[in-house]
């Protein structure tokens, strides 16, 4: 009797076995049927394809153009990102259940040899993410423990988080190099160009030649840092500049800014002798299509620079450049000096976008290395739910020699999500206000 049962036991859990076996077969024909390119996946990409060039060929400077352009570039800035914690999290054994190119519905899926990660085309061009296993905690009771993220060693998983700002700065500095390459640059440093005659930098006395050393109290040596000054003191009596002759002497200007009208790129200086009614009669338009501007009379270098040796050089000097600019740019917000307006929602840099793609495809790409700085430093802020974020509770791990509850850091990054949120929303209003409200 019991040997009967005992058969029958046997007999069940081989049934079971077997019927687990099926089942497993089963989901995994299905799971491989489901990640099959069909032709009408395949129509759909090839379609979008055409369309996209279609648009980028046919309807330069038009809205559509401009948001596709947009589209792409946070697009790639987003997927390089997501491949830097990529290739790292596969160095280091972590298991990568996906990794998308674009967002939303499936157009193209597919798995490489012996390779357990899922690779996936989206049908829209808005960016793209990795889905890592434990993140924050174990999430898959099939997989083994090593394969976690929160279980790897605290030196790899910090290079996991970083790797997605790195690639961002890899991908600034080559976008640079190669505007540089193929199209030469101007001096970067703060050396003064021309001086537009009878200006109020004339008459102090500045010379094409000097390298200002000081602007408005900081020092600066290029133009990038003079820009981001001078955006914070606008509508002042005077401005400071110091600045280092040709000789090595150095001599301070107080220069107060001067009215004048701009048409067709082409500067006149207003005066009681001469007026701005005066000068439209002299150009023949009226009045209201000449443009008022405060003027001191100071230009940027136009010295010009080629080759690869320069390029190199420009690539990373003008990288650092951009970054200090941004740093700058950040501190200014965070100290109120500069308030809100200052950021960009998606409406904000549609325009940007419109306005830079009317010069060409070196301002595009000189563009997309700026935003791609933007991306890098912005992610490493130590904010929750950026990379900063999740660095900074790894840090707390590493001091109290304790993991900090997924729960918990869930919710700090769920907060700081909802942050960012509301301010994109703040920040997009106000786009869309100065849109309307020119």
């Amino acid at each position: 009797m019991a040997t009967k049962k005992k058969e029958d036991e046997v007999k069940k859990t081989k049934a079971t076995k077997v019927t687990k076996k099926e089942k497993e077969i089963k989901e995994e024909v299905k799971r491989v049927e489901e990640e099959k390119a069909t032709p009408l996946a395949i129509a759909e990409f090839i379609a979008i394809i055409i369309a996209i060039i279609i648009i980028e060929v046919f309807f330069q400077g038009s809205v559509i153009c401009n948001i596709v352009t947009l589209l792409l570039m946070l697009t790639v800035l987003i997927t390089v990102h997501e491949w830097g914690h990529f290739i790292m999290s596969k160095k280091f054994g972590v298991h990568v259940y996906e990794f998308a190119i674009g967002m939303g519905p499936k157009i193209l899926a597919f798995r490489r040899k012996n390779d357990p990660t899922l690779y996936t085309i989206r049908a829209l061009p808005i960016g793209g993410y990795n889905q890592l296993a434990g993140e924050t905690d174990e999430d898959d009771e099939k997989l083994a423990k090593d394969k976690f993220l929160c279980n790897k060693p605290k030196y790899q998983r910090l290079l996991i988080l970083c790797a997605g700002v790195f690639m961002n700065f890899v991908t600034a500095i080559v976008f640079l190099f190669i505007i540089a390459f193929g199209w030469g640059y101007t001096e970067q440093n703060s050396y003064v160009g021309e001086i537009e005659s009878n200006s109020p930098a004339a008459e102090a006395g500045i010379v094409a030649g000097d390298k200002i050393i000081e602007y408005n109290g900081k020092k600066v040596s290029t133009w990038d840092e003079i820009t981001i000054i001078g955006a914070l003191k606008k509508d002042v009596e005077y401005n400071t500049y110091k600045v280092q002759h040709e000789d090595g002497s150095e001599q301070e200007f107080k220069i107060t800014p001067a009215d004048y009208v701009v048409y067709e790129n082409k500067y006149y200086r207003v005066t009681t002798d001469n007026t701005k009614e005066q000068i439209a009669e002299e150009l023949n338009v009226s009045v209201d299509q000449l443009e008022d501007a405060k003027i001191i009379g100071i230009s940027q270098s136009n010295k010009r620079y080629t080759g690869f040796v320069n390029a190199l050089k420009y690539a990373f000097t003008k990288f650092w450049s951009l970054t200090k600019l941004l740093l700058l740019t950040l501190g200014y917000l965070f100290t109120g000096k500069l308030g809100l307006s200052a950021l960009s929602g998606p409406v904000g840099m549609y325009k940007v976008v419109g306005e830079v793609a009317k010069f060409g495809i070196a301002n595009v790409i000189y563009l997309t290395a700026y935003l791609s700085i933007n991306l890098g430093v912005i992610n490493i802020l130590p904010f929750p739910a950026f990379d900063g974020g999740h660095v900074v509770f790894l840090a707390i791990e590493a001091i109290t020699k304790k993991k900090v509850s997924p729960n918990v850091e869930n919710i700090f990054h769920m907060i700081g999500f909802i942050i960012i949120f509301l301010l994109m929303i703040i920040v997009t209003g106000h786009d869309i206000w100065s849109l309307f409200n020119k």
